[in-house]
């Protein structure tokens, strides 16, 4: 049977990489997205309408995810695996990050939404069908930074810290039936629309602080996510993998 994987955020990016990735290896994917229309709908063009949907929907809105999922479901028969990816509005820029007295409650609340009230959202809308076929996987994006903060971007990483903790207590609950739940921490990923204005200095200096000597790509991370994706994965549940070339070692 072919698996149907709905990655959020993903007609661009990273998210593209993966979903991409996904299509390669023979799995349907959904790709979500809020304003990049024209980029999801060439992914569709590109992997094949047969086996692709582009669906606009702010994840952070609970009521658009529900939506989101019954038109994948209508359109693909149903969802195995879903990939919580999108971000929403952060730029890696060391030059820019505010400092710590700068920062706002507002700004540690908009990354909080947008990555664990989108993945509540995703996750809390697709369980039933989960829980009624005993099987699905739930595969979100954290970071190494919670780790190692070589730059404090300081609302950004508190937000992806947490997305650990609610993975985690998903895969003791949900475990009982046949439900995975992990997490894919990359590191500074050279390049996506996020880390296009991260200076070359900085770039330098991850990779020559770690064993392979090289900065992380989307396509290290993408097909880490197509691994835990396929049935290779069903004895891993509760997992932070790391993959940023060894710089942090857990």
């Amino acid at each position: 049977m072919t698996k149907t994987v709905l990655v959020t955020g993903s007609s661009r990016g990273l998210g593209a990489t993966i979903v991409k990735t996904l299509a390669q290896q023979g799995f349907q994917v959904v790709i979500n997205y809020y304003k990049s229309k024209d980029a999801a709908e060439k992914l569709v063009s590109e992997i094949g309408e047969e086996n692709a949907i582009a669906i606009q929907a702010d994840v952070t809105n609970r009521k658009e995810v529900d939506k989101l999922i019954k038109k994948a479901m209508e359109y693909l028969g149903q969802i195995n695996v879903v990939v919580n990816n999108a971000l929403v509005d952060f730029k890696f820029d060391p030059n820019k990050q505010k400092n710590f007295t700068e920062l706002t409650w507002e700004d540690y609340q908009k990354q909080l939404d947008g990555t664990l009230k989108a993945a509540f959202n995703v996750v809390q809308s697709v369980i039933p069908q989960f829980i009624e076929r005993q099987n699905g996987s739930i595969i979100s994006i954290g970071t190494n930074l919670y780790q190692n903060p070589v730059v404090p971007y300081h609302e950004y990483t508190t937000a992806k810290a947490g997305l650990i903790g609610f993975t985690r207590n998903i895969a003791s609950e949900l475990g009982q039936y046949g439900i995975k739940a992990n997490v894919v921490s990359g590191g500074l990923l050279k390049m996506t629309d996020a880390s296009a204005v991260t200076t070359p200095e900085v770039f330098d200096i991850i990779a020559q602080s770690t064993p392979l000597k090289k900065v992380t790509t989307p396509q290290d991370v993408a097909n880490m996510v197509a691994y835990l994706s396929s049935e290779n994965a069903n004895g891993i549940t509760g997992q932070n993998f790391t993959v940023d070339g060894g710089l942090t070692m857990n």
